[in-house]
């Protein structure tokens, strides 16, 4: 409630559904009668609403319908208004009678209604880019009086401009109520500019102390624009494409909503293929390697394309498998790789990986074993290739014999040393005087060594009371090789033969004999040059 005067009228101020408190703002006479109220129809005519006597104390409301059970008049002559109403907007007067005299006080009421929080409706879905297209109406129901409503786009009025802006403001009284209901409607032309942009409105009304304003919930738009970019995209990354991968292509329009709907050109085809944003080709072969395109359906100039790879690596292993060659022979290897990008090369021979390629001029028992060539391109997952050879060395028995003397006497060592794959079986015979002799009436040990790289031996001590001969056979799948050698009895003195020398015993007694052959050659060098020095001597002093 708010009391104002100005120009001689006395206004009080009051909310919709509150009560007017209306002072009479007279002093009251002594010889008062009864004071009264009434309020003035618009043609001037009265109307009398409360009746309270000085004398009696008593109170009497007229009977006037829209004021039934709302009046209350006070002894100081206050009248009261419950619930106010937009009606209750009227010029009310105090009376105060006297036997000689009636006295006068006039007070206007002004009601005022508060609008309800304004509201964005009737919303557009979506906005369209270079289109004048209603975006939505904002209302304010119940205000007395009405409102103003205004637009705004991220926070900033928005003012009415010709071809982009379109502001239609409308207000409609409710006859029961007397209370407004404004709408603003608002045509707008979007641009990407608006993409993520709130617009809100707002409602300015007068209440009983003042102006105010209420604002509506924020509201953000779909904007539609068109494509103007295509891009293409490969999966999985177009890097790492190996033959026998599936691919996806995937074009993409910059556009709101995007494009569903796309043209994709395969390498060597002119004609696109219609087809959703997506396209897979599976299990690529390595002529699927070029460029792919894709464009708008509606405007092929609109086109996206990227290169891509299909990464293979073949390699050809000659010989392969099991290959079965005799000791001596030579076997050229060759591991040849195809592939798209350049390829590391490995060689294993029984899971030991070799520093060379494996070459062979004269087979060994020692190369025979499982060879692997293994090719991978490093930077495509999963791209590698492997090719095995196994390679079986054989050769028939070769036997070499040597015997020893014991230090003491008592008892000889004779070596039957065995070469050849598959493994010969080694098999002992000692004859005497034209029999056979029992081998254990005097052979004290008989062992064999282990066999490695086609080579073993075995050896038998014994101790023979005459002259024996000693038969070692070999045989194995290729052939059967026999040797004997004699041997005097235990009491008989006899050259030793030799034992056989390994191969890096061979090698080191050869550099031996290197080094006393080098010595010999400087010392006959030297004694050269100093039988040539002492023969100019002797000339000379002659």
């Amino acid at each position: 409630m708010k009391y104002s005067e100005g120009l001689g009228w006395y206004t009080v101020n009051s909310a919709y559904g509150d009560t007017i408190v209306m002072p009479c703002r007279l002093s009251v006479p002594q010889n008062l009668m009864f004071g009264k109220w009434k309020y003035e129809k618009p043609d001037g005519s009265p109307v009398f609403i409360a009746f309270r006597s000085s004398t009696k104390k008593s109170v009497q409301y007229d009977d006037v319908p829209e004021y039934k059970g709302r009046l209350n008049l006070s002894e100081n002559y206050t009248l009261s208004i419950s619930n106010a109403k937009i009606s209750d907007e009227k010029r009310f007067v105090c009376m105060l009678v006297t036997e000689d005299n009636v006295f006068e006080a006039p007070t206007v009421v002004k009601v005022f209604k508060q609008p309800s929080k304004p509201e964005i409706v009737s919303k557009a879905p979506f906005l369209e880019t270079e289109q004048l297209k209603k975006l939505g109406e904002c209302i304010s129901k119940d205000s007395y009086p009405d409102g103003n409503i205004t637009w705004y786009r991220n926070g900033k009025v928005l003012q009415p401009l010709e071809g982009a802006v379109v502001i239609i403001f409308k207000k409609q009284m409710d006859p029961v109520t007397q209370l407004y209901i404004m709408t603003s409607s608002l045509e707008y032309k979007t641009t990407k500019a608006d993409i993520q942009m709130p617009f809100t409105c707002s409602v300015t009304y007068y209440g009983p102390s003042g102006q105010k304003t209420v604002y509506s919930e924020q509201a953000v738009f779909d904007i539609y624009y068109p494509t103007e970019q295509v891009t293409i995209q490969v999966l999985p990354s177009k890097n790492a494409i190996k033959e026998g991968d599936n691919i996806t292509l995937k074009c993409l329009g910059n556009g709101n909503p995007p494009p569903e709907e796309f043209l994709f050109y395969l390498p060597g085809q002119p004609e696109g293929i219609r087809s959703s944003n997506t396209y897979t080709l599976a299990d690529v072969r390595r002529n699927a390697t070029g460029d792919y395109k894709c464009s708008l359906i509606d405007k092929k100039s609109m086109i996206a394309s990227t290169a891509i790879t299909i990464h293979y690596l073949d390699l050809s292993l000659n010989p392969s498998g099991e290959v079965t060659k005799q000791i001596g022979d030579a076997l050229p290897v060759s591991c040849t790789i195809s592939a798209s990008r350049n390829a590391t090369v490995v060689w294993m021979k029984d899971n030991i990986r070799l520093r060379s390629s494996p070459s062979f001029s004269s087979l060994h028992y020692q190369d025979a074993g499982n060879y692997v060539c293994e090719t991978a391109l490093q930077e495509v997952e999963g791209l590698k290739k492997r090719e095995s050879l196994t390679l079986i060395v054989e050769g028939k028995p070769q036997i070499k014999m040597t015997k020893k003397t014991d230090p003491s006497g008592l008892s000889k060592t004779i070596i039957c040393h065995v070469e050849g794959f598959p493994k010969p079986a080694i098999q002992w015979t000692i004859t005497g005087s034209g029999s056979v002799i029992n081998q254990a009436s005097i052979c004290l040990l008989t062992e064999e060594s282990p066999y490695i790289n086609g080579r073993y031996y075995s050896k038998i001590i014994i101790s023979p009371e005459e002259n024996v001969t000693l038969t070692c056979t070999a045989e194995n799948q290729l052939e059967r090789t026999v040797n004997s050698l004699n041997v005097s009895a235990i009491s008989i003195p006899e050259h030793d033969e030799a034992d056989e020398i390994s191969d890096e015993n061979k090698e080191k007694v050869n550099d031996q004999a290197k080094l006393i052959v080098g010595i010999v050659v400087g010392l006959l060098l030297a004694a050269l040059v100093a039988g040539v020095v002492y023969w100019l001597y002797m000339k000379k002093s002659k």
